[in-house]
């Protein structure tokens, strides 16, 4: 009996694996595959587009028919100039900056914050708002521009947060360990979250940017920072976690002696023995 031998062209010497054939795409799949990454180049030019012409639009409805008839260049043109609000609204601010920065501005500004600090609920949203922008807005802050790892809701889960500053006042004297304050985003809406008070020591640091964190968490992980650390150091693990571990049980001592009994532990649970 004659044995079948593997043609030289389908197995190389010296191997025993052929070869794989190369796919060749059909014309339905090819077409399929160009109009999906038309949609991938044009959708989000597209998009981003759409919504800066109606950001613009809205500016300008709003802006530009307060200018005066003799002012306003659209009186004299055939058509409208986009984007005329957006640029005076620039300018007003850039003017408003300018003069509150000399004394007479100083001074009407500390009026005006006495007058809202008499009114009663009108004082408490002007004070949150004025906080927030200050500590967003100010060059010396650090808030929401890093990106940290946090054990939560437990040790072993682990969740993407900002920090929002240092933890200060009541809540920083109550706890032993220096405190931090982490935004706690959630998904697919990053705009509400929770505030945590997180030791330091716990925080992880993360080489990502806030940017590249952000999208992470609205796309739901779908969208993932590639790791631009050296390559030493992605191979060393910065933190590990343990679900029940012996420092859980050491800080509850003097409430609770133990708070998982010794063998109910998923690591220590054992199969029972068949008789």
């Amino acid at each position: 009996m004659s044995s079948k031998k593997t043609p030289e062209s389908a197995t190389p010497k010296g191997e025993g694996i052929p070869i794989p054939e190369k796919h060749v795409l059909g014309f339905g799949q090819r077409i399929r595959a160009y109009f999906f990454a038309g949609i991938l180049v044009i959708a989000p030019i597209s998009i981003t587009f759409y919504l800066a012409w109606l950001f613009i639009g809205f500016v300008d409805s709003k802006i530009t028919p307060l200018l005066p008839a003799k002012y306003n260049p659209e009186t004299y043109l055939p058509f409208g100039v986009p984007g005329l609000g957006l640029l005076i609204l620039f300018l007003s601010l850039i003017f408003v900056g300018a003069l509150t920065a000399g004394f007479m501005g100083r001074m009407w500004l500390r009026f005006s914050e006495q007058m809202l600090a008499r009114m009663p609920v009108i004082r408490s949203i002007y004070s949150a708002l004025k906080q927030i922008l200050e500590t967003v807005l100010a060059d010396h802050s650090a808030a929401f521009r890093e990106a940290v790892l946090v054990e939560y809701p437990r040790r072993g889960i682990w969740a993407i947060g900002f920090i929002t500053g240092r933890t200060q006042g009541e809540v920083q004297n109550t706890t032993e360990e220096e405190c931090i304050n982490i935004f706690l985003p959630t998904t697919p809406n990053p705009t509400s979250g929770f505030l945590l008070f997180v030791p330091k020591k716990d925080l992880v640091p993360l080489s990502m940017s806030v940017e590249e964190a952000i999208k992470m968490v609205i796309s739901g992980g779908l969208v993932t920072p590639p790791d631009r650390r050296p390559s030493e150091e992605k191979m060393v693990p910065l933190t590990s976690a343990h679900t029940y571990e012996e420092v859980d049980i050491i800080r509850e001592n003097d409430r609770a002696p133990v708070l998982a009994p010794k063998g109910s532990r998923p690591g220590e649970k054992k199969a029972p023995k068949s008789t």
